[in-house]
């Protein structure tokens, strides 16, 4: 398969050339397209035998549900067994936007879409791009996002060439995704709204519209074994780079002391290291002369601008071949905990705490 790339701009979107994105997925073909969070790889949501394609193309457990993708409030209706206030509220409020939302599905919601569940997740990005295609397509496109399996997702169309080309149909290339990081997942068929993966819109933000908000224990670390997952990275290890990627807690100066150390070991061995930081400022030269790949991530100050990194540094370190990873932890204010789960499941949970003096 040849898998075509077309170039498309928000604030002038060629009516043709997304109407042929559409015709692709009418007919049962795949598309990768941008939105706000990552890139995502698009099939018919109503279609089982679309929703198995995507599952092929990215070697993804079927029992991993796809997020449905809308591109108005009148499409929800149709795929859901009831619209609770909660529900309302919340689309009120984020709507487009990164953020996700369980509902009981329709039976026009085939289970191949849902991973066998009774429930479906439904998203409206905040993308030009995207509601054109969805509107384009019918309505209704299911797609996570447009990487291999485990694989960091992809924030940018030369990114899904690396992992989709000649496996899909085509690529949407709108430039590069602002947030970086997967849309916030909500469960509203509970009574008091639960996050099932966190992401930009945190839950202060949904304390505030909601009044009341709880986590699911796998969003700590805490799964169930044998248990369905709810919902898109749940359960799998996601996001991560061939090399193992350890992450350092603790105080600044004793991480940096121990990532010295180790970048030291790896050179004696022979083995290609890597480290993700913040705010090196007047000691990153001290780190570059050693480290076969340092990755900025930015400032502490700007956690938008860190989560929009993630990805790509993770990938960057695959670029090269790095064999030994080694990150900060980023614990910001509002993003803070959205990167951290995204950070810990690709490290497989390999976290090293160092006390203080």
């Amino acid at each position: 398969m040849k898998t075509k790339r077309i170039f498309i701009d928000k604030d002038n979107i060629d009516k043709e050339l997304i109407e042929e994105a559409g015709r692709i997925i009418k007919e049962g073909g795949l598309v990768a397209f941008p939105t706000e969070t990552v890139y995502g790889l698009g099939g018919d949501a109503l279609n089982s035998f679309s929703s198995e394609k995507i599952y092929k193309a990215k070697g993804r457990p079927s029992d991993n549900p796809l997020i449905v993708h809308i591109a108005s409030m009148e499409a929800l209706d149709p795929i859901t067994e009831d619209i609770p206030e909660n529900a309302i509220k919340l689309s009120r409020a984020f709507w487009p936007g990164p953020m996700t939302l369980v509902f009981r599905k329709s039976e026009r919601v085939p289970s191949e879409t849902t991973g066998g569940l009774s429930t479906v997740a439904v998203r409206m990005p905040d993308n030009k791009v995207a509601l054109s295609f969805i509107e384009a397509s019918g309505g209704y496109i299911a797609a996570p996002s447009a990487n291999r399996s485990g694989k960091p997702s992809p924030t940018s169309a030369d990114r899904v060439m690396e992992d989709m080309d000649g496996i899909i149909d085509m690529v949407i290339d709108g430039g590069r995704s602002a947030i970086g990081l997967e849309s916030t997942i909500i469960d509203v068929t509970e009574e008091i709204p639960m996050i099932l993966r966190p992401g930009y819109i945190n839950g202060e933000m949904i304390k505030r519209v909601t009044g009341s908000v709880s986590y699911d224990p796998a969003v700590f670390g805490k799964e169930e074994p044998g248990q369905k997952p709810k919902a898109p990275g749940m359960r799998y290890r996601h996001y991560a780079p061939r090399g193992q990627l350890v992450i350092v807690k603790g105080e600044k100066a004793r991480v940096l002391s121990y990532m010295k150390g180790e970048l030291e070991k790896c050179r004696e061995k022979g083995i290609s290291c890597g480290l993700m930081v913040c705010d090196l400022k007047d000691t990153v030269k001290d780190f570059e002369a050693s480290c076969d790949l340092l990755f900025d991530m930015g400032s502490f100050e700007r956690e938008e601008e860190i989560a929009a990194n993630l990805y790509e540094a993770l990938r960057s370190f695959d670029d090269r071949n790095i064999e030994k990873i080694y990150s900060m932890e980023f614990y910001t204010p509002k993003l803070g905990q959205a990167i951290m789960n995204r950070l810990i499941k690709a490290a497989g949970h390999m976290v090293i705490e160092l006390g203080s003096d």
